[in-house]
């Protein structure tokens, strides 16, 4: 079973999924994703979800809210990622994203061994239901553009200058 349960953060509210494995989706409630991301989670993990609580959304949200105040940078909540090899290998290669920093769609094809595979890396990107966690944010355009996130591109902005303050990182500006 999947418990589905609603986080209040910064840039309004998140819908939160985990079963007794780890977080399997955090999205932003307005995605006009998100009622594919349940029926793919319900087939994929061939259960069902309903509304409640475990130890992964608690520890979710005790992370959420230290990365929030800027005092959490890698987060350590117990994931369920299911999805193609290709999907897999994408969103275990954004957690080597390091906080407060970006890489292009370019640089992060390139990282997988798929440099000619761009559009495909780009797709898979796209398709992860972890936002936040998992950090699709912290891939740009290979002309430092803001593109691409599911969010949108407001909150992208937000989170990459949320990162860079609490990093010690120089804010780009030219990026915005």
């Amino acid at each position: 079973m999947i418990k589905i349960a609603k986080i209040e953060t910064p840039l309004g509210e998140m819908v939160a999924g985990a079963t007794d494995e780890g977080v399997c989706l955090l999205e932003f409630t307005d995605r006009r994703m998100l009622p594919t991301e349940y029926k793919d989670l319900t087939r994929f993990l061939k259960t069902t979800y309903e509304d409640g609580e475990n130890k992964h959304l608690k520890t979710l949200r005790k992370q959420l809210k230290e990365y929030f105040k800027g005092t959490r940078k890698e987060f350590s909540v117990s994931l369920v990622t299911p999805g193609t090899e290709l999907q897999q290998t994408v969103w275990k290669e954004l957690q080597n994203i390091q906080f407060g920093t970006t890489r292009s769609y370019q640089e992060q094809a390139t990282a997988l061994g798929k440099g000619d595979s761009v559009r495909a890396v780009a797709n898979a990107n796209g398709m992860n239901r972890i936002s936040i966690v998992i950090p699709c944010h912290r891939v740009i355009g290979s002309d430092g553009r803001l593109t691409g996130y599911g969010g949108g591109l407001r909150r992208k902005k937000w989170l990459l200058d949320h990162e860079r303050k609490y990093s010690g990182k120089p804010v780009d500006l030219s990026l915005f």
